[in-house]
């Protein structure tokens, strides 16, 4: 006897050996033995051998006109059997009833399965809805078929064009473009955003890469609405002082500026004024909502995203020839010693007489200069009275920092502006520490710091940046976190360290700003008319969002400087190039800033120059391939080596970041912290 079966939701024949109650034991055509139960069973047959029944049955069930038999059933649930009488008019043969149950098992959408060999047959708008489906499914392959032959004849088919960023960085993987674009990608043994590329969906690389952060940052576009330009009050006083700032040449939100006052009594005022649309922008109106969605500016190359709108930076920048809303901090000096006899902190309007630009002074106004009172610059008196208050503001800093355990900082460093035009970059070496940098670095520095220690003494919660062991055990690594009260930032050697001196750039120093005006206007009552007060929960959700946007922000700059640097070996025909060794197998080209693994470098001391032949790169994947050709002869270069890994994100690190802050680089890529993409691999 042969059976006819159901296993596993498959239908198989074969011979029976035994039978023991309810079970029989079945040797397959394979030789393969199996036990099948009773209720199994679909049909138990002698004739004809069970493989020729199974073809017999696949043949039936293809030419089973599905459409007749389901008009057939009715709509009372049947056994196949049943069904096979009134289908082919005679009790069913063993192979005509076996097709018949492969058709109704194959046919889902017409016969709803009720049990081993019974069936319902599908209600007639479930098969007509089904139905339709079914041929929609069949238009939709022909149309995505269409598509991936556009795909890979070169053309983006149309109605993929509006939603290019769309199918790249968030896409339904159920509609038929996506689908299509995986196939032609598969097919080509490409990705999506190369065939994107080569179709036209994207421009160019740098397209790729903005579009992705725009996208995921930015998903109603990097525009403003249309905002009204709020006032600062007009009963502001007028300072008589003659400000300058220091920026770099791309600058134009222009935070901060400096004034020198010679006071009859043989001290000097310094003043430090900070640009105050916090006079005009006010907690939770509709300038602020902007400012906090943003967190920051996004900086990248030859570009940038604002934080506030072109026409709020350009009433409250500190731009020369007029008088600006300001809050100035400033010190009155006793030259001979530099000891900071008193602070004061006020609003006021400042008149700003030039805003002095790094590119026209760094040449001249050189450490030998200031030392020596030689050349002939703008500002030169105060400049220099600047920079000696800088040296010992610096001096200050380092003995604080070496109290704190932690090694002097190196000021031999080298960082890099990026500058493009027309899609041109120039990248400029540029020494970390210049005397107009730390002038204006120190004096931020010492600006954060006071008013941070303000804030603190007069019971106000801020915004610090702080570093240094904590509770809680976070100083397994000495690291930098932002925090709501007073906290040492060790490796810049302060006490505390409140983000303040640019608020038309950070959100943070936005926040601190209206913190120090209360401070500057209500004395000891601040504390009740502050807009944050102490534990405000709104004041730790600002800390926690700025937090992840800077660092976002961050990370897209690094990948756009990377990118810039690759473009920048194609401008030049770079075939070889001379580059550094960082740490182990991590190397950096001297010319720009560009670090890539080398695998197989042998070990080499930090500093140690190397020869490199580029082979190739990949704006795409901001990957770098290249191979070593000699070790240079000469010693390492000290200049160039890293700081002890053990202190984590060093004062060198943060100094670069204050460097970075105040506007005096175009973008700033440092060596601390060196952090190699995963695709950055050379071979």
């Amino acid at each position: 006897m042969n059976l006819f079966f159901e296993e596993s939701g498959d239908f198989k024949v074969g011979t029976v050996l035994s039978q023991a109650g309810e079970a029989y034991q079945v040797e397959l055509a394979s030789g393969k033995r199996t036990k099948v139960k009773a209720k199994d069973v679909l049909i138990q047959f002698e004739q004809p051998e069970p493989e020729a029944l199974l073809a017999a049955a696949k043949g039936i069930a293809a030419d089973v006109d599905l459409d007749f038999l389901w008009e057939v059933a009715g709509q009372e649930e049947f056994g196949f059997a049943e069904l096979g009488a009134e289908y082919f008019g005679h009790a069913p043969l063993p192979g005509e009833a076996a097709g018949l149950v492969l058709a109704l098992h194959a046919a889902p959408i017409y016969f709803h399965k009720k049990g081993r060999g019974r069936y319902k047959a599908a209600p007639e708008q479930t098969l007509k809805a089904a139905l339709a489906g079914i041929e929609k499914k069949k238009q939709q392959a022909i149309v995505q078929a269409g598509y991936v032959e556009e795909l890979k004849a070169g053309k983006l088919p149309q109605t993929m064009q509006p939603i290019v960023h769309q199918l790249l960085f968030k896409p339904d993987k159920n509609t038929i473009e996506y689908k299509a674009l995986e196939a032609a990608a598969n097919e080509l043994q490409t990705t999506a955003p190369r065939l994107m590329l080569a179709t036209g969906g994207l421009a160019s690389p740098k397209e790729l890469h903005m579009s992705r952060f725009l996208f995921e940052h930015f998903p109603r576009g990097a525009g403003f609405p249309q905002v009204e330009v709020p006032q600062a009050p007009a009963d502001l006083p007028l300072a008589d002082v003659a400000a300058f700032s220091i920026d770099d040449v791309t600058t134009t939100e222009i935070d901060d500026a400096l004034s020198v006052a010679w006071l009859e009594d043989g001290t000097v005022r310094v003043g430090i004024h900070i640009a105050a649309p916090g006079l005009g922008i006010r907690p939770d109106d509709a300038l602020d909502k902007i400012a906090r969605a943003r967190m920051s500016t996004v900086y990248m190359p030859g570009d940038k995203i604002t934080m506030l709108p072109d026409e709020i930076v350009d009433a409250f920048t500190l731009a020369e020839g007029k008088d600006c809303p300001a809050l100035s901090l400033y010190a009155v000096l006793n030259p001979a010693d530099w000891t900071v006899l008193s602070t004061t902190t006020r609003a006021e309007r400042v008149p700003i007489k030039r805003n002095l630009r790094l590119n026209e002074l760094d040449a001249v106004v050189t450490e030998a200069a200031l030392n020596e009172g030689s050349g002939d610059y703008e500002h030169k008196k105060e400049l220099g009275l600047l920079w000696q208050w800088a040296l010992q503001l610096e001096a200050g800093r380092m003995k604080k920092r070496e109290a704190f355990g932690l090694k002097p900082e190196q000021a031999n460093r080298v960082d890099f502006n990026f500058y493009v035009d027309d899609d041109v970059v120039s990248i400029v070496r540029r020494k970390r520490g210049a005397p107009l940098d730390k002038i204006v670095a120190e004096l931020m520095i010492f600006a954060n710091s006071t008013w941070g220690k303000l804030l603190h003494d007069s019971g106000v919660p801020g915004i610090y940046r702080s570093q240094g062991p904590g509770a809680g055990g976070w100083n397994a690594k000495i690291q930098v976190r932002m925090v709501t009260h007073a906290a040492p930032h060790q490796g810049l050697g302060v006490d505390q360290y409140a983000w303040s001196t640019s608020p038309l750039r950070r959100y943070t120093d936005l926040v601190n700003q209206w913190q120090i005006l209360a401070c500057a206007s209500h004395g000891v009552t601040a504390p009740l008319v502050a807009p944050f007060k102490h534990r405000d929960a709104t004041l730790f959700s600002i800390v926690s969002a700025f937090d992840a946007a800077y660092a976002a922000y961050n990370d897209f700059q690094q990948n756009m400087e990377r990118y810039w640097c690759l473009r920048w070996l194609g401008q030049e025909n770079a075939k070889q190039v001379d580059a550094v060794v960082l740490k182990d197998d991590v190397v950096r080209l001297v010319e720009i800033p560009l670090v890539a693994r080398l695998g197989g470098l042998p070990q080499l001391a930090r500093g140690a120059q190397v020869r490199l032949d580029i082979v190739r790169w990949d704006e795409v994947d901001l990957s770098l391939e290249a191979r070593l050709l000699e070790v240079a002869a000469a010693a390492p270069d000290a200049s160039l080596e890293l700081e002890e890994e053990e202190e984590g994100d060093t004062g060198e690190a943060a100094l670069a970041e204050v460097v970075e802050a105040e506007g005096l680089v175009a973008a700033v890529t440092t060596e601390e912290g060196v952090d190699v993409p995963a695709n950055a691999g050379t071979a």
